[in-house]
This record gives C-alpha cells, structure tokens and sequence, in this order.
C-alpha cells in the first residue's frame, strides 16, 4: 500500500466517504465533513465593535483586541478520514474553488500538511481536520457529506546535507511543537 485513505476507526459506523477525485484528471481528492457544522461568521459582536472603534480612531485595550479577536480563530472541521503515504510524501490540504466563491469558507492559512508520521498517531489516529473561517456576513451550516476541501498527495525533496531530526511524533494536530 502506497497511500490512501481509511475511515478513522471511531467512525466506521456513520457512513463516511473516502475522499475521491471529481474527474480523471483531477489533482486532489474531495474531502467531506463527517458531521453537520457551524461555521460561525468572523463579522460578529466584539470584532465589529473593534473596527468600529479603530475607525473613530479611538484606542482599543487589550481586552478589546482579545475580544475582537476571539471570532477570528479557525475552527476544525471532522473529516472521519486518516491518509497514509509514502515517507518523502505529504498530503497538501488546499480550498475547494467554490469554498471561497459560493460558501466564503477559507484555510487562514492557505493550505495544511499533513505528514506520513500523522498517520494512526496516539492523539487522533491520524484524523484529518480542515481549519476553516468563515468570512460571510452569516453563520454557515456545512452538513455531513458536504465537500469542505481538497488533499493532493505530493513528493518532497530534503536539503543535501540535512542532519536528520530523531524527533517521533507524539501528538496528533499541531503537536510537532519545539
């Protein structure tokens, strides 16, 4: 087995689909979420308040940039997915097209990896997340089974001379923290 995908084992019963390519020549494989979601809007209370305030040209405590900034952070949506790969591989995570375009659904940070190592991890069993942010003036309700993003599986290079890290992964999402 090269790579592919499998159902993380706590959810083998609730009807999660693998992911799959749309056409014969697409590059990533559609990711659904395994559960209805909310994807609350980032133009809520306190970050709305904060613009306002800024644009009086008023000063904002602390407080209010913490406030402000609580409807900003991503939220992590279930897939029910594990991937395994290759060793000198990774599974790029990227938007769907129409994420951004008819739903205002966005990655924050462009993309997500997904290391060989991630894969059955103690944490998580190596499930994937998509972490997303919802940049529509309403709460978005993602439903179970709807396409929430992409994964292309790509080969990386190591630098000549690399010392090679001894590190195990200990953890599941975000744990390879120094």
């Amino acid at each position: 087995m090269k790579r592919g995908f499998k159902v993380v084992s706590s959810k083998i019963k609730d009807g999660i689909n693998l992911p799959r390519r749309q056409t014969a020549n697409a590059a990533g494989y559609d990711f659904e979420a395994a559960a209805d979601f909310t994807l609350p809007s980032i133009w809520k209370g306190n970050f709305i308040k904060a613009l306002w305030t800024i644009h009086q040209q008023k000063k904002l405590t602390d407080a209010d940039f913490i406030a402000a900034d609580a409807p900003l952070k991503p939220y992590l949506v279930p897939t029910g997915i594990k991937a395994y790969m290759q060793p000198n591989e990774f599974l790029l995570l990227a938007d769907r097209s129409s994420g951004p375009l008819k739903r205002r659904l966005v990655l924050p940070n462009g993309v997500g990896i997904v290391d060989a190592d991630y894969y059955d991890n103690d944490s998580n069993e190596g499930e994937i997340f998509f972490q997303l942010i919802n940049y529509g003036l309403r709460d978005y309700h993602v439903k179970k089974g709807e396409r929430i993003g992409q994964g292309i599986f790509v080969p990386y290079l190591l630098a000549d001379d690399e010392e090679t890290p001894t590190a195990q992964r200990t953890g599941g999402f975000g744990s390879t923290k120094k």
